[in-house]
């Protein structure tokens, strides 16, 4: 392997949250790699919803493979690999990121590596076809409609309950589990119109009228029920394990603990998306991003200097002018000649 590149920042992960940190950082003059080992929540999308100017029928991947169109026609550099390990370095630059078949120095690191759902166990329909994951997303689509929920935890419930506001079919499927919720919520759930099934499911069926589509299952006692679909609740898996091993403070649910811009408990790594707490949504995790690259700039830019930092620099003179790399400098120039008309604007 080659010695490794050097960088401003490096992110790893290459979700909504990622790269929009890293067109950010790339637009504000800072050289910028993004290494992302492809998948994620995002890239499984049949439809994007709630993102306003994009609309519904762009997939997970058209919309993100426009997004790293974006980011290279500014200058970044895009890897699709596997990140190994960052650890810190000595010399010119902070971090050291390994992967697969990549290498590189960075001043900074932003982790936008998200999470992964539990799935439930066999028989289901496709994901995104009769089984979702996104209440926020997706609850829209079944108004009116027959929908179950699956799962026997506290965030099955709150979910069943929560369909109410959509339709007033609404099942959760216990799949032959004893529920795991509260007293409190047994007793909620129990009052409002949910049925609970406590059955197994024992086969799918196909909805004859939408290929592909979840038609309904079939269940251990002989019962056959009709959903156009509904909601696996069975906790999420948080990939934390790089920001675990650079020292990154990590929070009860086990997301990564970072303040309103990103940063971390670990100097010099922030963390943005889905691996950190809150709503699991594109346009948060995209202004998560956005927060995170201009806190990167503020700590980055060169100028205007400070006065201690003048002090030991003396005078500045046109050499020192722009701070922005020749790299982007070219790049910027070219996009104002109108040579990059075929790359999305931001």
């Amino acid at each position: 392997m080659s010695d490794p590149a050097e960088y401003d920042v490096a992110v790893v992960g290459g979700g909504p949250a990622g790269l929009t940190a890293a067109l950010y950082t790339t637009r504000l003059g800072h050289d910028t790699v993004v290494i992302n080992r492809g998948g994620g929540r995002a890239a499984m999308m049949a439809d994007t919803h709630n993102v306003v100017g994009i609309t519904e029928d762009v997939s997970g991947n058209e919309f993100l493979g426009t997004a790293i169109e974006q980011i290279e026609g500014y200058g970044a550099d895009y890897h699709q690999d596997f990140v190994t390990g960052i650890e810190r370095v000595d010399g010119p630059r902070e971090f050291h990121v390994a992967a697969n078949s990549t290498t590189a120095l960075a001043d900074r690191v932003v982790l936008a590596t998200g999470f992964s759902d539990e799935h439930p166990d066999p028989p289901l329909p496709r994901t995104g076809r009769g089984l979702h994951y996104c209440l926020h997303c997706d609850a829209y689509m079944f108004v009116d409609e027959r929908v179950y929920v699956m799962g026997h935890g506290e965030s099955a419930a709150h979910v069943a309950m929560i369909m109410l506001n959509f339709t007033d079919e609404v099942d959760l499927l216990l799949r032959g589990h004893e529920p795991e919720w509260s007293a409190e919520t047994d007793r909620q759930v129990r009052a409002h119109p949910v049925e609970i099934i406590e059955a197994e499911i024992d086969s799918k069926f196909a909805d004859e009228q939408r290929e592909g589509w979840l038609g309904g299952f079939e269940f251990a006692d002989g019962s056959r029920r009709e959903y156009k679909g509904g909601f696996g609740m069975y906790g999420s898996n948080y990939n934390t394990d790089l920001a675990e091993s650079l020292g990154c403070e990590l929070t009860d649910d086990g997301t990564i603990a970072v303040d309103d811009h990103g940063r971390t408990s670990a100097e010099g790594v922030y963390a943005v998306g889905d691996v950190t707490p809150g709503h699991n949504q594109i346009p948060v995790a995209m202004g998560q991003g956005a927060k995170a690259g201009l806190d990167v700039h503020y700590e980055l830019r060169r100028f205007p200097m400070s006065i201690e930092e003048l002090d030991a620099a003396g005078e500045i003179d046109s050499s020192d002018v722009p701070a922005i790399s020749e790299r982007l400098r070219s790049r910027a120039a070219s996009r104002a000649g109108g040579t990059d008309e075929a790359v999305g604007d931001d």
